[in-house]
């Protein structure tokens, strides 16, 4: 069938896809720059590019970059939007006007396999040879003229790491575009009459995947047939029910040829593609051992490579953790900053306390996760794009595979204990949808930095400084240590777990290619870094500041006359009675005094009363409860408020020795202590195991695309918390810990 140009007038949509590896994102990002958007596709947590491309003439066209696919044989959600968006199903996204197929130059005839799929579309279609450096270093030549000639599409050599051939591509595109490149029938492979006709067949039917309102076209129905157990046919038959499979089986079986259909179907696509490179493709009769071959017997060796992996992680973790901290101080202090000047230029009063502690704290709360964001992206784009990620993914697999995840979650967890925030950004990197979202439910699990204040305050007061095992060890380092580690074991269970049930299917294959190694493109990683933080400030960050805002108000409101009142009164008379620095204490007093019994009245004091009955087994009065509800939007929040329900003000840190002797003190009406080794065991223990904070909380929604999956994480990690809280209390109690 002759192939029909595209609309010349309206803003035409070239779709870009191609197999991982090739560079395709690489080549998205540099012709479009910054002139790209992303957001999710309509119902699913796929996440869709789409970027404004300028040809020649300054025509601009919208360039979509597709998820990564070998085939479109769909076997996962993101698979099979590619599926949708070439055909016209996709719903929120425009008709396809040009196909663009990136391939790996230097691996021609595994990645025409998918050439061989689109051009059985008919869409316009132009392909670009990607990473043709590495296929000349390797001695492999392409006749690019002959090769197009025969497909009956432009065929251009480009490499978009080093912005090689972007031009000849742009001119190939605008000719498809405007119908200048000369009309041909598009060579594809040919199939069997049997599956043609059953093809047919089963397309007469007139079937509509769930969510559609089209029926399946020809090309739909010949995967369904072809592609077993495939995700179109897994649609089909859960909606159509035992029916529909039985029929499905009798229309294979009617093509009298030996199952399964997919592997016949492969050996004519191979068989096209041979004849497709005859003639075209020169390259030595035996290929040397390449640089990649060399590095990979250091960095995928059993020893020499698990040393590198740790070495790179240690680096990772470091930039993270230290390197990240200084900037992340900066931002701090500078909202703190403006938000003190702001205190001063406005008169006391709600607007004030909204602007500086809701509006202003709320925004640098979004801020300060920037640093770690940016670093943590910029690395995984270096390690991605150097090829080093699939051999990380390759050695730590055999290690997560025992509790249902692969080795691409390694990083993501680890990233986890500096802020989960970045590191469930970087599940992306995981296709499969169950094991993402499994990472994504246990990354919080994993002790962040947040936490840390926490521990250190608790560890400093309660846990007696002992030396153990002749003083190599010391209990408090220890405990620190049982702290960090206790995440890490729950998530073991955790995340078996949700695979078996939540999350339970088959686990697909761990089938893993490992690219060459190349140097990164120093505007593709800047890009990147950019739009990853840029992604979290536009959408992660409303979210956190609408919670922020509304804690503030929890913690603000109500503000009872009587109490403002009588603290004014109080002050009166101190100015009456006092003069300069005497004055300034008394007056920092009275100040304190009023926030913690302001904070008492408050609908999050009020909660934190309701909240005693069921945290009192836990060994924890209302206070302790109160604290950890207002930690929720940063969980080092938690010092800052036990400072200003103690009338110690809420510039505290946990390295106050004033706020440790004060929790030391703190007693029950009966006169017996609040705080013992038990309570602290038993708060740092539920530190470890709940939600990290609304940021955290937050980000999962925005990653998994639902609500229900972050409250899903709420609700399981505070259970674990309080179960874990109180198992902590109620064994130490009872062993005698009380002390």
């Amino acid at each position: 069938m002759p192939l029909t140009a595209p609309n010349p007038t309206a803003t035409a949509t070239v779709a870009l896809i191609g197999n991982p590896n090739t560079g395709k994102t690489t080549l998205f990002n540099v012709l479009t720059g910054l002139s790209q958007r992303v957001a999710n596709y309509p119902g699913v947590t796929v996440e869709r590019k789409l970027g404004r491309l300028v040809l020649e003439g300054g025509r601009s066209v919208d360039l979509l970059d597709l998820p990564g696919t070998y085939s479109l044989a769909a076997y996962s959600p993101d698979e099979m939007i590619a599926v949708d968006v070439l055909l016209g199903q996709q719903k929120g996204t425009e008709p396809v006007d040009v196909v663009l197929a990136v391939l790996d130059a230097s691996n021609l005839r595994r990645n025409l396999y998918l050439v061989s799929q689109l051009a059985e579309l008919e869409l316009p279609l132009v392909v670009a040879l990607n990473m043709s450096d590495v296929a000349q270093a390797r001695g492999i030549h392409i006749d690019a003229a002959q090769l197009g000639a025969r497909l009956g599409a432009p065929v251009v050599p480009v490499c978009a790491r080093q912005r090689q051939g972007l031009e000849e591509l742009k001119q190939a595109l605008a000719a498809v575009l405007d119908g200048r490149y000369p009309a041909a029938t598009r060579s594809h492979p040919a199939f069997p009459e049997p599956i043609v006709r059953q093809a047919e067949r089963l397309a007469a039917l007139g079937l509509c995947l769930p969510g559609r309102s089209r029926p399946l076209s020809y090309i739909e129905a010949f995967h369904v047939l072809i592609d077993e157990e495939g995700f179109a046919e897994k649609g089909l038959a859960a909606a159509l029910g035992d029916g529909f499979a039985g029929q499905l089986e009798e229309m294979r079986r009617a093509t009298g040829l030996p199952a399964p259909l997919g592997g016949r179907a492969a050996q004519l696509r191979y068989t096209w593609i041979d004849q497709l490179l005859e003639g075209c493709v020169r390259q030595p009769a035996q290929l040397h051992t390449s640089r990649s071959d060399r590095l990979d017997r250091v960095t995928t060796h059993r020893v020499w490579g698990t040393l590198v992996f740790l070495a790179v992680n240690a680096l990772i973790f470091q930039a993270i953790f230290l390197w990240a901290a200084p900037l992340m101080d900066w931002i701090d202090g500078s909202f703190a900053a403006l938000g003190a000047w702001v205190g001063k230029a406005m008169p006391a009063g709600p607007l004030q306390s909204l602007l500086v502690d809701g509006l202003i704290a709320g925004v640098g709360g979004v801020l300060v996760f920037l640093p770690q964001i940016a670093f943590l992206f910029l690395f995984i784009t270096l390690l991605e794009d150097f090829g080093y990620m699939a051999r990380a993914a390759f050695l730590m697999d055999r290690l997560l595979t025992f509790c249902g995840l692969s080795g691409k979650s390694f990083i993501p967890l680890l990233s986890s204990f500096a802020c989960a925030v970045p590191g469930i950004m970087s599940t992306r990197t995981i296709e499969d949808r169950r094991d993402r979202f499994t990472t994504i439910l246990v990354a919080p699990l994993m002790s962040c930095s947040a936490r840390l204040p926490v521990y250190t305050l608790f560890i400093a007061a309660f846990i007696p400084d002992r030396p153990l095992l002749g003083g190599w060890v010391g209990l408090q380092g220890l405990t620190l240590l049982g702290m960090y580690s206790l995440g890490v074991v729950v998530a073991i269970p955790v995340a078996w777990l949700l695979k078996k049930t939540l999350l339970r299917g088959e686990t697909p294959p761990f089938l893993l290619e490992l690219p060459s190694y190349k140097w990164p493109n120093p505007r593709t990683v800047a890009l990147r870094v950019y739009h990853s933080s840029r992604a979290f400030v536009v959408r992660a960050g409303g979210i956190i500041l609408a919670t922020t805002i509304a804690m503030w108000a929890l913690a603000y409101f109500p503000r009872p006359q009587e109490v403002l009142d009588r603290y004014e009164q109080a002050r009166i008379q101190a100015r009456g009675a006092q003069a300069g620095d005497a004055l300034e204490q008394a007056l920092t007093a009275i100040d304190q005094a009023a926030a913690a019994e302001l904070i008492q009245a408050s609908f999050l004091g009020q909660a934190g009363r309701l909240l005693e009955p069921a945290v009192r087994p836990l060994g924890w009065d209302w206070r302790i409860g109160m604290a950890t509800l207002a930690s929720f939007p940063a969980r080092e929040v938690v010092i800052s408020v036990l400072g200003t329900i103690y009338s110690l003000g809420s510039d505290l840190d946990e390295g106050s020795a004033d706020l440790r002797d004060t929790l030391a003190r703190a007693t029950w009406p009966d006169g017996s202590p609040v705080f013992t080794v038990p309570v602290a065991l038993s708060i740092m223990v539920f530190f470890a195991l709940c939600a990290q904070c609304m940021s955290t909380l937050a980000i999962i929604q925005r990653e998994t695309g639902a609500w229900r999956w972050a409250i899903f994480a709420f609700t399981y990690l505070t259970v674990l918390a309080y179960l874990g809280a109180l198992a902590t209390y109620q064994v130490t109690t009872h062993l005698g810990w009380g002390g």
